[in-house]
């Protein structure tokens, strides 16, 4: 095993959601690598436990696994004050989880798939935010990044609920950010573009996913919304 080097996260504490795969634990593997103290959640216990014995040839050390279902809101509370209880704090969160839903004609849209997809997308990244800000302010400089989509910005047929629900995190952050002027914590969303994942293979099934940037080729940005030295605030940085 190696000790993780000090880098650009040193000491600092993360909490990274949807962080069994994909952008999420790519995003990890990159915060470990830059000395950053883990907090993962996502639903599948074996898939996170993989990831974990991967950052421990990284750091030496375990991080901490939540395994979570997002759609149970009172787990999300308990996330925040078992986190109050072992920290006292939290640095950084990274708002990642996400679910694609039934793209299709919005009146052909399920009820229990637009709910799943709200639940997920939308309102328990507003739970976390409810959960977690007071862990994020006891921080000198807390940040909070939230993964968004090219579909949140401007009408798309038939990508129904999966756009609704990331045009209203794109407000909801934003809002957030408002309410955030007179601290140091700093909030900001990133689009990451066409990402070569397994939500984006299910969106576009006749896409060659060689042509696609990799999840690992897009966490620069995020180590860099989550420094202490950030002074971006209230942003969406578009990775297109």
């Amino acid at each position: 095993m190696s000790t993780a080097p000090t880098g650009r996260l040193s000491g600092r504490i993360a909490v990274v959601t949807g962080a069994s795969r994909g952008i999420g634990a790519a995003v990890a593997r990159r915060f470990a690598k830059e000395g950053a103290r883990l907090v993962l959640t996502a639903r599948t216990t074996g898939a996170l436990e993989e990831l974990d014995d991967e950052l421990q040839e990284i750091t030496g050390e375990p991080a901490t696994l939540v395994p979570m279902n997002l759609s149970d809101t009172n787990a999300i509370d308990q996330l925040g004050a078992a986190l109050f209880e072992r920290f006292g704090h939290i640095d950084i969160l990274v708002g990642n989880a996400g679910v694609l839903g039934t793209l299709g004609p919005l009146h052909q849209t399920k009820p229990k798939d637009w709910d799943q997809v709200m639940s997920i997308n939308l309102t328990a990244n507003y739970r976390l935010i409810r959960s977690l800000d007071p862990l994020l302010r006891q921080s000198e400089s807390g940040r909070a990044v939230f993964v968004t989509s090219s579909v949140g910005s401007a009408p798309r047929a038939y990508w129904g609920a999966y756009a609704i629900s990331k045009a209203a995190v794109e407000m909801m952050v934003r809002t957030w950010a408002e309410e955030l002027m007179q601290t140091n914590l700093k909030v900001n969303l990133i689009n990451p573009g066409a990402t070569r994942t397994s939500m984006r293979a299910q969106a576009m099934p006749g896409e060659n996913p060689e042509t696609l940037k990799t999840a690992d080729q897009i966490t620069d940005q995020f180590v860099d919304l989550a420094t202490a030295d950030c002074t971006l605030h209230g942003k969406i940085i578009n990775l297109e």
